[in-house]
């Protein structure tokens, strides 16, 4: 389910199912959504987050199964379809029905699914409603029956048919019990729309039921009478009030051309908007239709076709007016409409003429019995409607909105697409930036807010009403500048111009118009007219005209309001002088005849603009220019002078003046003009050369030779030359007379007739006969014998026409001319006959023609056969494509080219067109022309094609280059395999490298521009497979790198989005510089890089003495993909320089002091080198701190990848509701978990039990009543005795006694809390309320977060914690742990470091479980750890599936190791336990000296004494060890003894000890490193107000928001430390230290004491004061303080997300309460609470009572007497006890 749109900005709410949905609706009351899907109903908000979900299968069910099912034979699970789903508003119900059980219904809760408040499957057949079988489609509408005056809730069930069903087509259910009628049962009996004989034969097929004006449609096909398959679409109509059914008439509807969509699939009934209902009407198809009307919008498609669909609109009053007269028809007219049958009686084999009465129909408009029914319309009445729209595929839903008074229709197809029939996505308004981009949409939802610049829907625009302030989208219209006044401008002036903007919106007085050109702005003024003026700039301000062109063009921009611009329109500011640019020959011309009006002036030969006060004989401004035309000749030839003339006008100006002429092709010769007479000039001309073509034109130009400047001239001849292109006698021969060439035989060459003078005596040019034809060339030289073949024959003078060809031969035999393959003169084409085989087989070739000329060739043809031999390969895939090479011996027989083939023929096979594919091998067959045939007998073999099973992966990122394994079989057949991505049009293709079995791609780079989804496809050849699934992802993004200074030992890393969807750790490359660095692990935000191994270089070099560390390019490669992340420095240690120069300087000076003291300080000389000693060995840890941390962290993340699968599979063990109540509320309690609350058991003898419990009850009573509880509460807390454990205590007893009612419960904390801030904010420093539990409302309130939280817990911030919790426990337990003082190697707190280096190996021990099989357990353990420590750890790992409570326990397990023949019971201590003084060493693996990859038999304890000696051996010898409990495990802690025997210079030892243990303090460093990202993960869950924040949170911070403003000294820091007090300290932290209170986990003292380092950080970053830190803070506060801020933020950024989120009101949280109340109360310890309470109210008896007397509303409503009864019935309860 998803709300559509496409693009990146709009945000596509969805949500996905993991079965197919059946159906959706939606409760128009409250919003909320429900989803009926195969085996699940679920209940989503608005925004389509899931609130619930009810699972409704899959369920033990057979076909033949009549409910109940227990009672079924040969039953299995069989998937539950919802088949109808209905909401029932007025008793909050949702109406459930599925395919199982026979289309049982049920009834769930609207608020929440998960509750069933109706289902019963013993009420047999008349509450069966749907069906079971998948393919009948059921439909229902509400709807209400009145019977006895009692109008019942009822829904009418539209239903095809299945063979197990009961034959009604549609019936009436009833929704409540009354009289002999139960829920679900048909009501009504009507024998006319039910009868059997007809029901399987229609084939129903129900698509909607909806209601109107108080009736009843349905929308359904049918087949007509069972006798033709044809289906078609029917709607119809019941009377809602009837209750027989009478009315039900049915129409048919046809749509499209010939009723082509004759099924129905989809339909939806809404109003059409104003603009559709204009159409409809206009259409004359619908009747008049108004936008109140409503219309049956109908998607359909043919029968036979499911490529095919197609949209059809009927509205309701055109569907009435036909079914009224087709009732009309049959109660009236005999059933005839205009004379012919109309009506016909459905499912009745009634043959009799039924519609005979003769009634008026207004009287019996729902029917009657006596009246024929039900009625049918027979297919010439049906009604007709134009398919409005169609699209190939199968649409399959249609729904229809009106924005604007326009209509939307969104439509789904089968694909699970949707389409918008105004072709874009849902609202993309606000991406769009620009009118024109607004308006393209054509989307009704959109329009261009004028005013303020934006797209947007009519609503978001402020000014939309006002004429022309909102431009609709649809009407494809902007806001324009029609026209300018001037239109133009030369740009040597200036002044103000007009702009006229018809559609320009009202501008009112305030809004400021401006126009910008350029960098200049002027301001804006409206005139009356409505148009608006503005200044040009000055002509300096105005752009440069370009080279190509006589004006510039600037656009001028309307803006109002300084930044919304209304309009824009280019305005040209034109040049007169560059108008001469365009034409230099006829410079006149082109600057009188331009549309800017320029005039030329003739003196000095300048076109300017035009001005009036100039004139005179020199200026033209109208086209009477002086100009040069009308050549003659208009051909002249090449290389003869030939004599022009022309004409000269408008030459008044120039009388006397010399002209002369020239052209560009004789660049330095120009003649003078003769002038003739009148307008006449004439030249002699020039002997031109030119052979670049066959003509050319030439332009003449003239000048003045006075001035030297060019006159008009338009003089145009064509210049040519005879010789080009005809070569030959024939060819000249051949030209258009109008050039007269000749063939001048003395220059064997054809030339203009002039050119040629003729020898003496011979005959005049035009005559001259052509030479023999000659051959050059044949093509081919070889021929098949059999001929067949055409021939082209090359040379000269072959003729004129191709009737000049009298015959061919070819070695004698005669060739047929193809005429028409014949080129003059110098080709002929030719077919050759078969050669005579008693002749010779080759010889010349002759071609004789017209005038008994011949040619032979000088070079032979042969006739030869080819002999194809062999064919590679040989095989091939079916598909086709296989390129083959066919070799042999003279196979370039008849081929035009020689080259082209040689000795070898290559072609390409096609597809192997039959379904099988034959075994053997094939003939090839290789054909020469029309008569040669020869073949390759079992040549080539067709096999069938390669089988694509599997790629992977399965997606890359567009840019591409990803390594694609396609694997199969049949892949060796392939010889090209490429892969391809098509877009909308693009198509990338990547070669490949294969074998048999695999195909190796890299994938191909997508346009990532395409939002059309990207279809990947591999052609094997000719075989075209789609990859599916594979997906194209967006490239990564990359954030710019912080760290800029990275060493050998740092760790890189890289953060970003996007990485994982399509790259792992091993395909990403890094570089630093020039050298690669590895990807170590990848997440889809992060990339962690181990440093270069070498020092990098950057890829160029800088100069040598420049010592500065060069920054260096850090760059990502993804496939083809190369990002640049950002630049670092690469540093390595410090230079030697450093090492030679400080001793040299140190060490003298060193010498000096040694040897001037060293008679009085040889000690601290020693001491001195002991120190140094200690320096050293800091240095070393400090430089492996990185290291460590850096693979520890990585070790960390793969090893905790283990743990996230696990994680991801629901394996966290969270505890139920009541096991962690009873932790939160009771664990910290004196008795701890042997309190009474958490065993439950209270000793009360059998015989008093019923008076006590009924006794508890009345108690419980008295305590819903507020007057009385809060009298009790300040009773005990005014009593010196009730100190704060038991404020505690009685806070959780009341609790868990009241969580029946929690909303009472929070009603009376609330009460009491602003007592308690009165008395703080009055007497009190404000800032310490809440601060600890000293009241019992504090406790109260801790209490109701743990309940109101606890959903949160499992939802959102469990996972964090728990991941949290493991991450620590690992880490910790990698290193050694002291069993005996409980320090860790790892660990976050300092006073819990172990202070020694311990000796320490890891070994994976294979752990066999005694009588659970033979398969062992590879488990990790270090050599010192304890036989204890071993168990543990095997433990968890053996039942690593269970929680720590199902586990067994260390103790009831025992250990064996069998290295030899005998096994060995390992244990803690025993006989061989190491002894160092008195001190005794507990036994570690490495004491018993057990190896890598030993086998140990884990078994349980039995508790029979099976040997007897052995036990008392053991039980005498476990005595004698703990007689001394002088044990230790790895460190011995100082003994005073040993310190007393110690020597003189040992304290000094104990001195270096006590320094290096300090050392071990960056190992803090190391573990924090390592946990950051679980911790951040953990702090981020639990304060992230942009997801999701409990109601009980907003709904306390709003209170005490509330509260804190009705008090005057109540600042924004106070309310901070408020929260912080209630949520953080009293919650957070509580279940941070202790996870075993939300999991089922065991948590040692080592996790404790990180934990407990964790939760002060916590708490730290909840405060407002500021730390300062010194070194003498203590570890764990410097460990965190650099992230303390970040927190703090957080911390602050989560208040106040939490203060801008919407209010949690009393109703909200009272109904969420009520939720928790009913959900779990019945699992708690109730009685038990009571009874304990019950104890205060005895111990406090008199208090209570004194101060209930005091009270005129407790004395009111008897309190005291009821406690007094309750007491009395209890009296003797502490006895019993």
């Amino acid at each position: 389910a998803s709300w559509f749109g496409e693009s990146n900005n709009v945000p596509i709410l969805e949500f996905t199912s993991e079965t197919s949905i059946n159906n959706v609706v939606q409760d128009i009351q409250t919003g909320r959504i429900y989803l009926g899907a195969v085996n699940t109903i679920f209940q989503l908000g608005p925004s389509l987050r899931m609130q619930a979900r009810a699972d409704t299968g899959p369920k033990e069910d057979a076909r033949t199964c009549t409910p109940p099912a227990s009672a079924c034979q040969d039953t299995k699970p069989m998937p539950n379809l919802n088949k109808l789903l209905l909401v029932h508003p007025s008793n909050g119900s949702l109406i459930v029905c599925g395919s199982r059980y026979r289309g049982i219904c049920a009834l769930l809760n609207l608020t929440n699914v998960e509750q069933q408040l109706y289902y019963s499957d013993s009420k047999g057949e008349r509450t069966y409603v749907a069906s079971i079988e998948d393919n009948v489609n059921v439909v229902g509408v509400m709807s209400n029956y009145t019977k006895d005056e009692n109008t019942f809730s009822v829904f009418l069930v539209g239903k095809g048919y299945g063979s197990l069903d009961s034959t009604k087509l549609i019936s009436t259910r009833i929704l409540q019990d009354y009289r002999e009628w139960v829920v679900f049962e048909s009501i009504i009996e009507a024998s006319t729309v039910q009868t059997t004989p007809f029901v399987p034969k229609y084939l129903h097929d129900f698509r909607l039921a909806f209601k109107e004006d108080g009736f009843v449609y349905f929308l359904f096909s049918r087949t007509l009478d069972g006798t033709d398959n044809k289906n078609l679409t029917f709607v119809s109509r019941l009377c809602e009030n009837d209750h027989h059914y009478y009315s039900h008439t049915e129409l048919q509807l046809n749509c499209g051309p010939n009723n082509r969509y004759n099924k129905v699939q989809a339909a939806y009934v809404a109003s059409p908007g104003k603009e559709l209902a204009r159409v409809m009407t206009e259409s004359g198809m619908y009747g008049k239709v108004v936008s109140w009307n409503k219309v049956l919008f109908m998607v359909a498609s043919p029968d036979d076709d499911d490529n095919d669909s197609a949209l059809c609109m009927y509205p309701l009053n055109f569907i009435n007016e036909r079914l009224v007269d087709i009732i009309s028809a049959c109660y009236s007219d005999s059933g005839k409409i205009s004379g012919f049958p109309a009506v016909d009686i459905p499912y009745s084999s009634k043959n009799e003429e039924f519609c005979s009465s003769k009634i008026a129909v207004k009287n019996f408009k729902c029917g009657a019995d006596f009246l024929p029914s039900p009625l049918a319309s027979k297919p010439r009445v049906a009604l007709k409607a134009d398919a409005v729209l169609t699209k190939p595929g199968l649409l399959t839903a249609v729904a229809v909105a009106v924005e604007n008074d326009h209509t939307i229709a969104f439509l789904g197809n089968n694909q699970g697409e949707v389409f918008k029939i105004t072709k874009v996505p849902v609202q993309t308004c606000l991406q769009k930036k620009d009118c024109q981009s607004c308006v393209e949409l054509r989307d009704p939802y959109c329009g261009w807010c004028v005013l303020e610049g934006r797209c947007t829907r009519r609503s978001e625009c402020r000014r939309a009403e006002e004429k022309n302030g909102w431009l609709w989208s649809y009407r494809q219209q902007c806001v324009k500048i029609v026209s300018f006044y001037p239109p133009n401008l030369s740009c040597k002036k200036t002044q103000k111009v007009k702009i006229n903007i018809p559609s320009l919106p009202a501008i009112g007085l305030s809004d400021r118009l401006h126009c910008t050109i350029k960098s200049f702005q002027s301001q804006g003024t409206m005139s009356d007219s409505g148009q608006v003026s503005c200044n040009l700039p000055n002509p300096s301000l105005i752009p440069q005209t370009p080279e190509d062109q006589d004006f510039v063009a600037v656009p001028i921009r309307i803006f109002v309001n300084e930044t919304v611009e209304l309009a824009m329109r280019e305005f040209k500011f034109y040049n007169c002088a560059a108008t001469v640019r365009k034409s230099e020959n006829t410079p006149c011309i082109s600057c009188v005849a331009s549309s800017w009006g320029c005039q030329w002036n003739t003196h000095d030969h300048t076109c300017s603009d035009m001005d009036d006060s100039v004139n005179g004989s020199n200026i033209i401004k109208h086209r009477q220019c002086p100009q040069f035309e009308n050549p003659d000749p208009v051909l002249i030839p090449v290389g003869y002078k030939t004599r022009i003339s022309f004409e000269g006008i408008n030459l008044d100006l120039y009388q006397g003046h010399v002209f002369t002429i020239g052209t560009e092709l004789m660049r330095n010769a120009e003649e003078e003009v003769n002038f003739e007479q009148g307008p006449f000039y004439t030249f002699s001309g020039f002997n031109f050369s030119y052979d670049k073509s066959p003509e050319t034109n030439v332009l003449f130009y003239v000048k003045d030779k006075e001035s030297g400047k060019k006159m008009d001239s338009t003089l145009n001849v064509t210049l040519y030359n005879c010789s080009m292109g005809r070569e030959d006698c024939s060819l000249c021969k051949n030209s258009d007379p109008k050039y007269r060439c000749v063939w001048c035989a003395k220059q064997k060459a054809c030339v203009y007739e002039k050119l040629c003078s003729p020898d003496q005596g011979s005959e005049y040019p035009y005559n001259t006969e052509c030479p023999d034809p000659q051959i050059t060339k044949i093509i081919p030289h070889f021929g098949p014998l059999r001929g067949g073949i055409s021939i082209t024959i090359q040379g000269s003078n072959l003729g004129i026409h191709k009737e000049d060809i009298k015959s061919i031969t070819v070695v004698g035999e005669p060739c047929i001319h193809q005429e028409e393959k014949y080129s003059v003169s110098t080709s002929v084409v030719c077919e050759i006959g078969p050669v005579d085989p008693t002749g010779g087989h080759w010889g010349k070739v002759e071609v004789e023609v017209k005038g008994e000329k011949r040619g032979t060739s000088s070079m032979y043809f042969t006739y030869r056969d080819p002999i194809p031999e062999e064919v590679k390969p040989s095989r091939g895939p079916k598909a086709g494509g296989t390129l083959i090479t066919i070799s042999g011996r003279f196979l370039d027989t008849g081929f035009l080219f020689q080259e082209q083939f040689g000795a070898e023929i290559t072609c390409r096979t096609g597809e192997y067109r039959a379904d099988k594919v034959p075994s053997d091998l094939l003939t090839v067959t290789v054909k020469y022309g029309k008569s040669t045939t020869t073949t390759i007998p079992s040549a080539f073999q067709f096999l069938e094609n390669p089988i694509v099973l599997d790629h992977n992966p399965k997606g890359s990122f567009v840019c591409g280059g990803r390594n694609i394994v396609v694997t199969g079989s049949g892949f060796d057949l392939i010889q090209t395999a490429v892969m391809k991505v098509h877009g909308d049009n693009s198509t990338a293709i990547e070669v490949c490298v294969c074998n048999d079995t695999v195909i190796q791609f890299r994938s191909p780079t997508a346009n990532n521009s395409v939002n059309h989804p990207l279809r990947t496809y591999i052609h094997l050849d000719n075989l075209v497979k789609e990859l599916k699934p594979f997906d194209y992802h967006p490239d990564p993004v990359f954030n710019k790198l912080i760290k800029k200074v990275i060493t050998e030992a740092s760790i890189i890393i890289v953060t970003g989005r996007g990485f994982s969807k399509a790259m792992t750790a091993k395909e990403a490359q890094a570089f630093v510089g020039d050298v690669p660095c590895l990807v170590n692990t990848l997440q889809d935000d992060k990339l962690f890089l181990d440093p270069p191994s070498t020092p990098p270089r950057a890829r160029s070099r800088r100069h040598r003495r420049d010592t500065r560390p060069e920054l260096l390019d850090l760059t990502i490669k993804f496939g083809k993909g190369e990002w640049v992340v950002g630049s670092v420095q690469y540093e390595k240690k410090n230079d030697l320089s450093l090492y030679i120069i400080i001793p040299a300087v140190i060490v003298p000076m060193l010498l000096i002091i040694a040897i001037s003291v060293y008679c009085y300080r040889r000690k601290s000389q020693q001491a001195e080198r002991e120190y140094e000693k200690v320096k050293h060995q800091l240095e070393n840890l400090e430089e492996s701190v990185r290291d460590r941390c850096k693979k520890e962290f990585t070790d960390l993340m793969i090893e905790m990848e283990d743990h996230t699968n696990e994680l991801s599979e629901g394996r966290i063990p969270f505890l139920d509701y009541k096991t962690y109540t009873d932790r939160v509320f009771f664990l910290p309690s004196k008795d701890g978990a042997n309190d009474v609350m958490i065993t439950g058991k209270l000793d009360i003898p059998e015989a008093r039990r019923a008076t006590v419990t009924q006794a508890l009850n009345q108690f419980s009573n008295l305590l819903n009543s507020k007057t009385f509880l809060i009298n009790f509460i300040r009773t005990l807390e005014r009593s010196h005795d009730f100190n704060a454990r038991a404020k505690v205590y009685f806070a959780s007893l009341l609790t868990v006694a009241l969580h029946g009612k929690l909303e009472y419960y929070t009603d009376i904390m609330r009460t009491l809390l602003l007592e308690l801030m009165e008395e703080y904010v009055h007497s009190k420093n404000p800032k310490l309320m809440l601060r600890r539990s000293e009241t019992v409302v504090e406790r109260m309130l801790c209490n109701w977060m743990s309940i109101c939280l606890y959903q949160f817990l499992k939802d959102s911030a469990g996972e964090p914690l728990y991941k949290l919790f493991r991450a620590i426990k690992h880490q910790i337990e990698k290193g050694p742990v002291d069993a005996r003082v409980k320090k860790a190697k790892y660990t976050l707190n300092d006073t819990g470091l172990l202070g020694d280096d311990v000796e320490y190996s890891v070994l994976t021990l294979q752990v066999l479980v005694q009588g659970e099989g033979p398969d062992v357990t590879p488990v990790k353990v270090l050599s010192c750890d304890t036989i204890s420590q071993v168990k543990e750890k095997i433990i968890e790992q053996v039942y690593r599936n269970l929680p720590y409570s199902q586990r067994p326990k260390v103790d009831s397990v025992t250990l064996e190791w069998r290295p030899g023949s005998t096994g060995q019971i390992l244990s803690d201590l025993d006989l061989t336990s190491q002894k160092e003084g008195r001190w005794k060493r507990i036994n570690t693996l490495a004491h018993y000296n057990v190896r890598d990859n030993a086998t140990l038999v884990l078994s349980r304890v039995l508790h029979t004494q099976q040997n007897y000696d052995q036990n008392q051996e053991n039980h005498e010898e476990r005595n004698a060890l703990l007689e001394d409990d002088k044990v230790f495990h790895l460190v011995r802690p100082a003994d005073e003894m040993d310190e007393i025997k110690s020597k003189r210079g040992s304290i000094k030892d104990k001195s270096m000890t006590k320094a290096i243990t300090e050392i071990y303090l960056t190992r803090l460093l190391s573990v924090k490193g390592t946990l950051q990202q679980f911790v951040d993960d953990f702090f981020r869950s639990v304060l992230c107000s942009g997801a999701v924040v409990p109601p009980a949170v907003k709904y306390f911070f709003d209170f005490l928001d509330e509260q804190a403003l009705k008090h005057n000294n109540v600042d924004e820091e106070t309310i901070h430390i408020w929260k912080t007090n209630s949520l953080p300290l009293r919650f957070w932290v509580n279940i941070l230290k202790n996870p075993h209170f939300t999991f089922d986990v065991h948590v040692s003292e080592v996790v404790d004491a990180s934990l407990s380092v964790i939760a002060q950080t916590f708490m730290d970053a909840c405060t407002k004061s500021e730390h300062k830190l010194s070194r003498d803070s203590p570890s764990n506060k410097l460990l965190y303080a650099k992230e303390i801020s970040t927190y703090k933020k957080m911390v602050d950024d989560y208040y106040k997300g939490i203060r801008q989120m919407i209010p949690v009101s009393d109703q909200d949280m009272n109904t969420h309460l009520a939720e928790v109340s009913r959900a779990h109360t019945d699992k708690l310890n109730t009685q038990v609470a009571l009874h304990q309470l019950y104890q205060y109210a005895s111990k406090y008896y008199d208090g209570i009572i004194a101060s209930l007397d005091e009270d005129p509303a407790a004395q009111s409503k008897q309190l005291t007497l009821r406690l007094q009864q309750i007491a009395a019935a209890l009296e003797n309860k502490v006895t019993d006890l």
